[in-house]
């Protein structure tokens, strides 16, 4: 009697995100993966809560791909940072960026990165949440971030890998790279689920 064994087939991953910084944590975790990018409004209904927002973007985000090949795997995130219930985007200019910044200066806040998975069986979504707690930024620390460093395309105006995140971030509750833009354990577990 012979064993017939099924072949194993590896899904491509699609990363949806220009982020460099979400590519760079998928190349870091060995996954090898393409980017294919589309324009997605990332409004969203008011009156949910901050995780839904972060959530209700990922899964906008996915279903921009209407087909996804048998063996494709679509990853979307949405990153957002919370203060007081107030969800803080990303700055629309330097002067936004300061202002930003300074609601966060000895502070916690959260960071939330929802993401959603979606292939041929379907949509998968979760989400994971960072405490993160800033030390009292001068207003001179703040502008000198703001000029040398690249605030306007990250949610709350930082990134924590950035040099104001090695001089202001006091201590984190909870996982790095969710702040970075994905949470890479997470990811990996869903991912070998699917």
């Amino acid at each position: 009697m012979s064993l017939i064994s099924t072949p194993l087939i590896i899904p491509q991953i699609i990363l949806a995100s220009k982020s460099p910084r979400r590519q760079e944590l998928l190349k870091l975790m060995g996954i090898d993966f393409k980017v294919v990018l589309k324009d997605v409004d990332e409004s969203y209904p008011e009156g949910l809560k901050p995780h839904e927002v972060a959530l209700y973007i990922a899964k906008k985000k996915a279903h921009a791909f209407d087909e996804v090949l048998t063996n494709e795997i679509v990853v979307t995130a949405d990153t957002i940072v919370v203060v007081d219930d107030l969800i803080l985007g990303k700055p629309e200019n330097e002067a936004h960026a300061f202002e930003i910044l300074s609601q966060l200066s000895g502070r916690k806040h959260e960071v939330i990165t929802a993401v959603s998975l979606i292939s041929h069986k379907g949509l998968h979504s979760f989400f994971d949440t960072t405490e993160v707690y800033f030390k009292l930024l001068s207003e001179e620390q703040i502008r000198y971030y703001i000029s040398t460093s690249q605030p306007m395309d990250k949610a709350g105006a930082y990134g924590i890998q950035d040099w104001i995140g090695l001089i202001g971030i006091e201590k984190i509750v909870g996982s790095y790279t969710n702040v970075v833009g994905l949470p890479t354990e997470k990811l990996y577990e869903q991912l070998s689920k699917l």
